[in-house]
């Protein structure tokens, strides 16, 4: 099934995103963490494609095995930094081989031995020219594209950063999900600004639930998120204690998505991180809303 589909629903649904082992040996916990996870029966679960512009060659044996052993309609991704348009068009074969009607089009991480490479040459900049490549693929899939609600680290402001998604938005992304944030305010704002700009597809949020006071450094780092002063407390109360600062982050992440449920959000995406109890005590908290 495809997202925009589903998307259409006016009834309230959550979304969990995983990602795949950067090791052979890691494989087998990371397949089992991510069926625990579709056993909850999310709307759809993402699959991330390698972190820092690497890649992985198990986000579509996961995305297919999701998808035919539960049901659970899957979402690849794909980057396309310092890839030929050789190696993208044959994984976009692939991706359309294995039955995947969704693809996340990113353009990835530069890689940290290339930061300082000349780009001139490569066949990708950015992800509007992926966006744009997989319309043209007559392949029928449903895209989904990234947003910020804080602002694109690599962008001097909000202004041009919109003007960049519009551009993506036009080039054929059917729908956008937005980098992690933690106050909701910030998301509220940022769609006023992004309707006026003119970009009417939806738009599904994503939540990252902060498990562990370590997880903050990197999220501030990978984001450049901004920490209400309220989630700053409870770090700071809770974050020397594994086990409360596991159970007040997923009661913030909750209060987060309660939240988006209550002003009009319909679908809620979760950066569950490849844990299932994480995934499913956030699901429990929600089973009445969620009617599960």
């Amino acid at each position: 099934m495809k997202i925009i589909d589903l998307l259409k629903s006016e009834a309230l649904s959550l979304s969990f995103e995983v990602f795949p082992p950067k090791t052979d040996t890691a494989f087998e916990n990371v397949q089992t963490a991510t069926e625990e996870i579709a056993k909850l029966s999310p709307s759809f679960m993402s699959v991330t494609y390698g972190a820092g512009g690497g890649t992985s060659k198990y986000t579509l044996d996961i995305a297919k095995r999701i998808k035919e052993l539960y049901n659970v309609p899957s979402l690849a991704h794909l980057t396309c930094v310092s890839s030929t348009k050789a190696t993208v068009h044959d994984r976009i074969a692939d991706i359309k081989t294995a039955g995947i009607e969704n693809i996340m089009a990113l353009r990835g991480d530069i890689p940290s031995e290339l930061q300082n490479a000349d780009r001139s040459h490569w066949d990708y900049h950015n992800a509007v020219e992926l966006v744009r490549e997989l319309k043209e693929s007559q392949a029928d899939f449903c895209i989904g594209g990234a947003c910020y609600p804080e602002i694109h680290p690599e962008s001097e402001n909000q202004k041009q950063d919109i003007k960049y998604l519009k551009e993506k938005v036009d080039a054929g992304c059917d729908f956008l999900t937005t980098q992690m944030f933690f106050d909701n305010n910030l998301l509220y704002n940022f769609l006023y600004k992004i309707r006026e700009a003119g970009i009417t597809v939806p738009i599904i949020p994503g939540i990252m639930p902060i498990t562990n006071a370590n997880q903050v450094e990197r999220a501030i780092k990978l984001s450049g998120s901004f920490m209400p002063q309220r989630f700053k407390s409870l770090v700071d109360k809770f974050g020397s204690d594994p086990a409360a600062m596991k159970q007040a982050g997923i009661a913030y992440a909750t209060d987060q998505i309660i939240d988006l449920y209550a002003n009009g959000i319909t679908n809620v995406h979760v950066y569950s991180m490849n844990k299932p109890d994480v995934a499913k005590k956030i699901m429990d908290n929600l089973s009445c809303i969620l009617g599960k």
